[in-house]
């Protein structure tokens, strides 16, 4: 029986005849800053949830850090509270990585070697590796995501980590550091991983010695960022590649499209149907307490708060993403009717 799959040659090709976009505005800042502030004072006493403490060096956060930051496709922000404070990005690098993967071999093949559906199953799955006959299904798992660290160019571990530095480096506007501390924790605890890298490479689906590019990717995760860098982040993908506050072009067009829609796909992992279905935007989530969310043509927006429910999502930074997405409409899905139809018509 033939592997059930998309059609392969899907007639219209974007780079000969260029698509459309619907994207829109951003309110003006006033008004974005005041709603961003509104969400602030309404979420900051929550306390549900509870901080990582698997990796060690994560249980040490105070669990009264919160920071929003909205940066549009323009460049103007808001933001408040702890936006300045850094955190390990950990698994929010994935689709940034993922990026610079596609950038380099190209999406289609990227599509090939590492798969963009869902899996299915949690995201450090060693069943979903055995089960799946892609094997890897998806960049944003991590049997995904460690292939895609593979893929990055560099024939050496240090040269492939230092083109994941340098480009997730672009995508925040800064140069970006290791948080000596946990990359020394999950060094440590990490032992999943590399069973996860040794039996991807039994199978042909990692494309670098995988004892090394376990620890490229341990790097990956520790690097430090703050909310403002990932609110800068997520802005660089909604903004076609140019981060909008640098001007720098550092992605393609056709790119950025595709890292989205692996983002709607499995960033919130197994429940990113149901994120979809709240908040109606690709977003990524990491256990430091960092969520990205992405509104194409619009803007990115970023909280931090180390809180986690026992899905391993930031509780308050659910509930800002949901409140943003409906004040400042920036769920994909929303429409209203048209006001007048028959006008429209005449």
């Amino acid at each position: 029986m033939s592997k059930l799959t998309m059609h392969e040659r899907l007639p219209f090709d974007e780079a000969a005849a260029p698509s459309l976009v619907s994207t829109g505005e951003l309110p003006q800042p006033e008004q974005v800053q005041a709603l961003v502030t509104e969400a602030y004072e309404r979420y900051r006493g929550t306390a549900d949830g509870t901080v990582a403490d698997y990796i060690p060096a994560l249980a040490e956060a105070s669990p009264d850090l919160f920071g929003i930051c909205v940066v549009g496709a323009r460049g103007r922000y808001a933001e408040i509270g702890d936006v300045d404070v850094p955190f390990s990005i950990q698994s929010v690098s994935k689709p940034f990585v993922f990026a610079l993967v596609c950038e380099a071999i190209g999406y289609e093949e990227a599509r090939l070697r590492l798969g963009v559906n869902s899996t299915g199953f949690p995201f450090n799955s060693l069943m979903a590796v055995e089960l799946n006959e892609d094997r890897t299904m998806n960049p944003l798992v991590n049997a995904g995501a460690i292939a895609s660290s593979s893929l990055v160019p560099g024939d050496t571990a240090e040269d492939k980590w230092e083109n994941i530095r340098r480009g997730l480096s672009r995508f925040a506007g800064r140069e970006l550091s290791v948080n000596a501390d946990v990359y020394a924790s999950e060094s440590a605890t990490n032992l999943r991983n590399h069973g996860i890298a040794r039996l991807l490479a039994s199978y042909d689906r990692i494309y670098f010695d995988p004892e090394q590019i376990t620890d490229v990717y341990t790097r990956q995760c520790s690097l430090d960022v703050t909310v403002h860098d990932l609110a800068v982040m997520g802005a660089t993908l909604a903004d076609g590649g140019m981060n909008p506050i640098t001007g720098e072009q550092v992605l393609g067009h056709g790119v950025c499209r595709r890292v989205l829609a692996v983002m709607a796909t499995a960033g919130l992992y197994e429940l990113s149907g149901d994120w979809l279905y709240e908040v109606g935007m690709p977003g990524k989530s990491g256990v430091s307490g960092g969520i990205v969310t992405v509104s194409p043509g619009k803007g990115g927006l970023a909280t931090f708060s180390p809180p986690l429910d026992v899905a391993g999502n930031s509780v308050r930074g659910q509930l800002v993403t949901k409140f943003l997405a409906e004040r400042l409409g920036l769920n994909l899905f929303a429409s209203v009717p048209v006001a007048d139809p028959a006008a429209s018509r005449a």
